[in-house]
């Protein structure tokens, strides 16, 4: 598929969302600017968008509101949308459960097919059982398989990194968390982390809460550790990583306030770590 078909299959999904959840308390749409740019973009009347859409659904199951906050990335539906599942019902382990769940029955089922309704259905028919969980850790389970362990790397893209806070939790979170990786301040700010997926969703998680004129994830790597299906050696965490440690970048900083990075210098990073085919993902061009 094309560029241009991806962003038709994400129109037409939004216009049936719109459909079905025909009020704002139902269906909020978070940038409008950004469904006027894929709108006219789908018509030919403009170039690829700059912002990605994203939007809020929000019901109310089992006498428990919940939000489902989605953003499509631009190769949605070949990749799977992000979707973010908040309720004032579920604890947060009850929560990190039920995104894992999620995320991985998306990945499973709704691979290359548009999947917000779906994902809509699944919490449907799943969202009681964690309803259900108790605080109390169940008795451990002999025969139980071991949780099955993921490795994740975050590509976050914001339209701006300029406050001296914001770059200070960046730097202490993620070496909080064990992650590794860099933060590019100025206009754009890139935030890439690194490490076991529980990691980076708590990562995501702190960050995307602050305030910010835009931030999302623009891209995504996530491995399974589980070996499972594969042959020769189980890789970890560490052994795929391309990162060592966690940096605040700048490159070159240009502009009246410094701002403005030499992206020639960022692509040269990249290439240097293996990362250079993310660039055009963030920038729309080939990067050299």
């Amino acid at each position: 598929m094309s560029f241009q078909e991806w962003a038709a299959a994400q129109l037409a999904e939004l216009e049936l969302l719109g459909s079905m959840f025909p009020t704002r308390d139902e269906l909020e749409v978070l940038d409008q600017l950004a469904l006027a740019e894929l709108r006219d973009y789908v018509d030919g009347s403009s170039p690829p968008p700059s912002c990605r859409a994203q939007f809020v659904i929000r019901q109310r199951l089992q006498d428990v509101d919940f939000h489902m906050s989605c953003t499509f990335p631009p190769q949605y539906p070949c990749v799977i949308p992000e979707i973010t599942v908040t309720s004032p019902g579920l604890g947060r382990a009850q929560q990190t459960r039920l995104q894992a769940g999620l995320r991985g029955y998306l990945t499973e089922v709704c691979l290359g097919e548009v999947c917000v309704l779906s994902a809509a259905d699944w919490l449907r028919d799943n969202l009681q059982a964690f309803l259900s969980e108790t605080a109390s850790p169940a008795p451990p389970d002999s025969h139980a398989s071991p949780p099955r362990e993921a490795f994740s790397r975050l590509w976050i893209y914001s339209h701006h990194i300029y406050n001296s806070t914001k770059r200070k939790n960046i730097l202490e979170w993620a070496k909080e968390l064990g992650l590794t990786g860099f933060s590019m301040p100025g206009k754009p700010g890139i935030v890439c982390v690194e490490g076991a997926q529980s990691a980076c969703e708590d990562f995501w998680s702190r960050v995307k809460v602050l305030t910010w004129k835009r931030i999302a994830i623009r891209h995504r790597e996530d491995v399974s550790l589980s070996g499972e299906g594969g042959e020769g050696a189980v890789p970890s965490v560490d052994s795929l990583r391309k990162f060592s440690g966690f940096q605040e970048a700048a490159f070159d900083p240009r502009g009246p306030r410094g701002n403005h990075m030499d992206l020639g210098l960022l692509y040269q990073f990249l290439q240097e770590r293996g990362c250079c085919h993310v660039f055009q993902m963030y920038f729309g061009v080939e990067g050299r």
